[in-house]
């Protein structure tokens, strides 16, 4: 396997011993388009990555919920962190290389390496590199990590699961690396939580809200989104991102990290008894939230399951970079929907009462090549 010349890029506002970006800077160019542009090219055939959405700038009472959702249930998040990594480290050891799915699996990783340091005093390396849908992993950025770390135990992180979309990339991802360079990697992806059933390692299975998902680059190490374009990126670099300096001002990323990781101590007893307990549990998958976006299509009449995003983050998403159509909403009573709901409504969406559903919530994308039925 040939070795990549490609380097870590100095990008981002996470500390160099958190976290190494395995992506190209491409901060100089201009890459933003609208989201009723993006989403009509997007729509149309254009691949989703060869753009980025203007980052979204909430307002105050917005952040305000961020800040008062994380107060609330950072210990949570903490604890659901706590048994992720318990569980990494009891099958993977001293030889664990983290690698999170930029951007939304860097903070998770970063607080995954923190716990594993705190609890047995081992700095395991971590990556942060790009895997995306319908173009699959990185793979100078894997060829560096295992030129670097030969003996390497790779956890593949990302922050939580919707459809299973980035699962399913993966576990491709991992099969096609093999064939080309008989390496054999574990497609087995770690998150925070995993209401779509598409994983087998996961802190929880309850659709609930991960602070991180509420925010766009700020809480992320100021790092764009992914991109793979053909003007910016031969096939010898790494993936593309760029890094907004000019948010400096309302970066809130290492906070987040800080703000969880003290929670560590508190939660670690109990973080390695569900750990043990879950290593003689029979874990299923079985994808099953798909059964709910296959019945939202048929029942809402859309011509793609691409256009349907179930669950707490993911429904976050559509509405903070994409062109969204309704909201679908189990429970609004919930604690973990408040964000949304104030989303929804400053971009007048209308939100639909749907109790039938295993997530909380899931966001419609609105077609805009057609009109909706």
């Amino acid at each position: 396997m040939k070795s990549t010349t490609n380097k870590p890029a100095s990008i981002g506002s996470y500390k160099v011993e958190d976290v190494q970006f395995l992506l190209k800077d491409l901060s100089e160019i201009s890459l933003e388009d609208t989201t009723e542009n993006r989403e009509m090219k997007v729509q149309s055939g254009v691949h989703y990555s060869e753009s980025l959405p203007i980052e979204y700038q909430p307002p105050n009472a917005y952040v305000e919920l961020f800040w008062s959702t994380l107060k609330e249930y950072k210990q949570k998040v903490a604890l659901c962190i706590g048994i992720v990594s318990e569980r990494i480290y009891q099958s993977k050891g001293d030889k664990t290389v983290l690698v999170s799915l930029a951007r939304a699996g860097t903070p998770v990783g970063i607080l995954i390496k923190r716990y594993i340091h705190m609890n047995y005093h081992v700095s395991v390396p971590h990556y942060s590199i790009s895997i995306i849908r319908d173009r699959g992993i990185d793979e100078n950025a894997l060829k560096y990590i295992l030129t670097q770390h030969p003996n390497a135990e790779i956890q593949f992180v990302d922050g939580w699961t919707g459809k299973g979309a980035i699962s399913k990339e993966l576990t491709k991802a991992c099969h096609e690396f093999k064939k080309k360079y008989g390496v054999s990697l574990d497609d087995t992806l770690a998150v925070i939580a995993d209401p779509g059933y598409c994983t087998t390692l996961f802190g929880t299975r309850e659709d609930f809200l991960i602070p991180s998902a509420c925010l766009n680059s700020t809480v992320s190490g100021l790092v764009s989104r992914t991109v793979l374009n053909d003007q910016y990126i031969s096939k010898d670099d790494f993936h593309g991102a760029k890094y907004y300096q000019e948010l400096i001002s309302i970066d809130v990323s290492n906070e987040y990290i800080d703000l969880i990781s003290r929670e560590f101590k508190s939660i670690s007893e109990e973080a390695a008894g569900v750990a043990r307990n879950m290593v003689d549990e029979r874990i299923e998958t079985g994808f099953l939230g798909m059964e709910d976006v296959k019945r939202i299509q048929t029942e809402f009449g859309i011509e793609s399951p691409h256009f349907i995003k179930p669950g707490v983050g993911e429904t976050t998403r559509v509405l903070l970079r994409r062109v969204p159509w309704k909201i679908l909403m189990r429970d609004p009573s919930s604690p973990f929907v408040k964000h949304i709901l104030m989303l929804a409504e400053e971009k007048k969406v209308e939100v639909v009462p749907y109790p039938n559903l295993k997530y909380l919530c899931c966001g419609l994308i609105k077609s805009v090549k057609v009109s909706n039925p």
